[in-house]
């Protein structure tokens, strides 16, 4: 199993500034790729990596808002090609797919195979990869849920955006692998978690890797590798940083490596 993170933005400022870049991250497994929280630049952050949305089996979102939603329509018609390719999967919470403004539009979803709703506890199966809705978090006021994504070899979770909730620590036990949105470095009366809130879990949790993802402006002056470095001696787990085409396969021990850009300007080598 792979991962391959096409950004590590986090909150508005880092987001919008394009600070960091803020395409989500894909999970890629026996030929099965599942694209999770495709934010502003995700389509051009993805042909940069040398993937083509046709070849993306599912798209996820843990919730609405933007930094986690943008480009998901341009993805889906990337995928299906305007429907002339029809096929793929999406997975998102209610109010990403109903009301009155929808982040994913009707139009669009027509071109899918399935589109399927997120809720607490819900099981899917994608192609190789179960993919588990393991709890609903607290982050101002909409739908938002963590996920686990696993195989009879791996398990890996992905702690989103929300408030610190102990129950998390039971929801995510048992993972090999955990990614964290830390957008502060000390907690705050905010739904955002913190480095503090990642070595509580990292410590509760006993993965053999943590990640921390999903950076506010303070973890970025503090500097990403620093950060990771406070929370692997206050956690006594080993923890990297997220960072853009910084790719994580599940080897023994893991393998971090950073991949070379197919298409560094993001568009087609074939017209120059």
């Amino acid at each position: 199993m792979r991962l391959l993170f096409l950004g590590c933005a986090g909150g508005r400022r880092v987001t919008f500034k394009q600070h960091r870049g803020s395409g989500g991250f894909v999970v890629e497994e026996a030929g099965t790729r599942i694209h999770v929280d495709p934010g502003p630049g995700a389509l051009v952050r993805a042909i940069q990596a040398g993937i083509d949305p046709e070849n993306i089996d599912a798209f996820v979102l843990t919730h609405r808002h933007l930094d986690h939603s943008a480009d998901i329509n341009t993805l889906i018609e990337a995928k299906t090609m305007g429907g002339w390719n029809p096929g793929g999967k999406v997975f998102a919470p209610e109010d990403a797919l109903s009301g009155e403004d929808p982040v994913i539009y009707r139009y669009h979803r027509k071109n899918l195979d399935e589109v399927r709703v997120i809720s607490e506890e819900n099981i899917f199966n994608i192609e190789s990869i179960k993919l588990k809705c393991a709890m609903k978090h607290q982050h101002h006021g909409v739908e938002t849920y963590g996920l686990i994504f696993e195989n009879e070899s791996w398990r890996l979770a992905y702690i989103t955006d929300g408030k610190y909730q102990e129950e998390m620590l039971k929801a995510y036990e048992g993972s090999d692998a955990v990614i964290i949105n830390t957008t502060f470095r000390k907690p705050r009366e905010l739904d955002h978690m913190s480095l503090e809130d990642a070595v509580t879990l990292l410590k509760g949790i006993k993965p053999r890797l943590g990640i921390i993802y999903h950076f506010g402006m303070e973890i970025l002056r503090m500097g990403l590798v620093k950060a990771a470095q406070y929370v692997e001696e206050n956690s006594g787990v080993k923890t990297i940083p997220a960072k853009e085409f910084t790719a994580v396969s599940f080897e023994s021990g893991f393998r971090v490596e950073k991949i070379k850009l197919k298409n560094p300007l993001g568009f087609s080598p074939y017209w120059k």
